[in-house]
């Protein structure tokens, strides 16, 4: 994998608007300007942004990388950066086991399912754009939260959550702690969608896990 990293060049106003939106690399909740994040796409690559804020939700740093074929995604919940640094997207995990998708034609594994989902994900994005922690930054494997800025002329023009789409889809569920509560409390409204039918909650199995 190609992967360069670029000059960033964003005004000041920008940073104002974006600086008190997250408060937390693992939040998914929150506004986001879509035209900001649209106005990082460049012809003919993909490009990856990761923003780190303080504990008061500022912009402390930036990093941005692009690529002519993409990023790759090492395991159903890390996409790779290049061959040192990846992001990790925190609280969710595949079903255990197998798993079976009749209306989606899939039959396999809970992690070849989950990486599947999230590989269409990454690789039809024009940008990607991750936030972390600034005690992130030097962390080989990442813990972000990350957005996907995706454009097919006539049919779509949208930035989505990742971790939102692929818990709604049932690609991965929610983590949980010792106590039995969601690790991201604030994906629960997208679980409940993706326990629907969706995904792995298609299988009776999974969800008697």
């Amino acid at each position: 994998m190609v992967t360069r990293r670029v000059k960033l060049c964003v005004t000041v106003p920008m940073l104002v608007v974006l600086a008190p939106v997250v408060v937390a690399p693992c939040r998914a909740a929150g506004t986001i300007d879509p035209a900001y994040v649209k106005s990082m796409a460049a012809p003919g690559k993909t490009v990856l942004i990761v923003e780190y804020y303080d504990p008061a939700g500022k912009v402390v740093d930036r990093v941005g990388f692009a690529s002519p074929h993409g990023f790759d995604v090492k395991t159903p919940v890390d996409i790779a950066i290049d061959t040192k640094t990846g992001l990790h997207l925190y609280g969710l995990e595949p079903c255990t086991g197998d798993m079976v998708n009749q209306r989606e034609g899939f039959a396999g594994t809970c992690a070849g399912y989950a990486r599947e989902q999230l590989e269409i994900l990454v690789k039809t994005a024009k940008v990607l754009f991750c936030r972390a922690f600034l005690t992130e930054r030097d962390a080989p494997l990442q813990d972000a939260t990350c957005f996907g800025y995706y454009h097919f002329p006539g049919s779509l023009d949208a930035v989505d959550n990742l971790e939102e789409q692929l818990v709604s889809l049932g690609a991965l569920r929610l983590s949980r702690k010792a106590d039995g509560t969601p690790m991201r409390p604030d994906l629960s409204k997208a679980e409940k969608i993706g326990r629907r039918g969706y995904g792995m909650w298609a299988d009776p199995r999974v969800q008697k896990q």
